[in-house]
């Protein structure tokens, strides 16, 4: 088993589903098929902080959440006691997804500086927080944390260079205060 610490996390057990010993899971991922599939093995912490693999046996999607029947796992008692528990996967196991262009994932964009077209450094991002279009930077500056879009229109990002410039409309800065 890799290290926990390098797995990337792709869900937690939100509660049981129904009496077999079926789970619901919050995906982290842009990929729940891909990444809750049959014969799929996630890593996770037992709660005295052991390590354990499960074994996904079947996947099925419900109301836009992974409901998953573990190996092992055959009753409601035993679904109960995975309830948040994070899942993980060793990061070379995400290789099989390529992105499109101006596609990231998150992991790759935390971390980056941020600067204005102008060169002004605003900051590091700390999270990226939504999806799609409402998707966002938080990204701490010298003076507390800068939200801004994730937009084509105003950002260009430069994962190599983990750097992301930013065209702010007049006033997007301002709304968040002194970020300077």
């Amino acid at each position: 088993m890799d290290s926990w610490d390098d797995a990337v996390l792709v869900g937690v057990v939100a509660r049981t589903h129904g009496n077999k010993g079926e789970v619901v899971v919050n995906p982290e991922t842009d990929f729940p098929e891909n990444r809750f599939h049959r014969g799929v093995q996630l890593m996770t912490r037992r709660r005295d902080g052991s390590p354990a693999t499960l074994e996904v046996a079947t996947m099925r999607m419900h109301q836009g959440r992974p409901v998953i029947l573990f190996r092992g796992i055959a009753s409601m008692n035993d679904a109960e006691l995975l309830a948040g528990l994070e899942l993980r996967v060793c990061e070379r196991d995400l290789e099989d997804n390529v992105l499109g262009d101006g596609e990231y994932y998150h992991r790759d964009l935390i971390g980056c500086d941020v600067v204005t077209g102008g060169g002004d450094a605003i900051g590091t991002v700390t999270a990226v927080e939504g999806d799609g279009a409402a998707t966002r930077f938080v990204v701490r500056s010298s003076r507390g944390e800068v939200l801004i879009p994730f937009a084509d229109e105003i950002c260009t990002v430069d994962i190599e260079a983990k750097r992301i410039t930013v065209r702010p409309p007049e006033g997007l800065l301002d709304v968040n205060g002194q970020w300077r």
